[in-house]
């Protein structure tokens, strides 16, 4: 690490970063960036929501899933088409984490409706709990709802750089 002491300006900060390789450099700016635009959203709005394997996003999917079932028009289809795009965040998760993604989704589902606990996530880390609470698995909620809004699902909202 590089400390610079007795700045003018003690609000700047300067990141260097150094790898191996062009590739690791390349991944280790968009990480910071992801990082600096998940502070900048906790700055502007602190609200957050629980993360692992999206929990949020399960339980927007149980909700959704419900209303569909209210709706008896055609309509149903295309509401549990969205509840269908909400499930394909965690069982991608699941997937990437090595765990059967059907049977994972499945029984995160049936956890948050039978226990109430609109908490609970994918167990990705493998802690023995799904509770993402418990495991202090967060994210803000500005993100989040720039994701739903956006169809964007590939990382950190960072559309206020843009």
């Amino acid at each position: 690490m590089l400390y610079i002491e007795q700045c003018a300006n003690s609000r700047a900060v300067t990141i260097f970063i150094r790898g191996g390789n062009k590739m690791i450099i390349e991944e280790t700016k968009r990480s910071i960036h992801d990082a600096l635009c998940v502070a900048r959203n906790l700055i502007h709005n602190n609200s957050i929501v629980y993360g692992g394997g999206e929990a949020a996003e399960i339980s927007c999917s149980v909700a959704v899933e419900a209303a569909a079932d209210k709706n008896p028009r055609v309509e149903q289809y295309a509401i549990r088409a969205f509840t269908d795009a909400l499930d394909s965040i965690p069982m991608a998760l699941a997937e990437n984490s090595g765990l059967q993604p059907i049977d994972t989704l499945s029984a995160v589902k049936s956890q948050q409706i039978k226990e109430n606990n609109p908490h609970c996530g994918i167990d990705c880390n493998d802690v023995g709990t799904n509770d993402m609470r418990e495991q202090d698995v967060f994210e803000a909620l500005i993100g989040k709802q720039q994701q739903i809004l956006t169809g964007d699902t590939g990382g950190e909202d960072d559309t206020q750089d843009r």
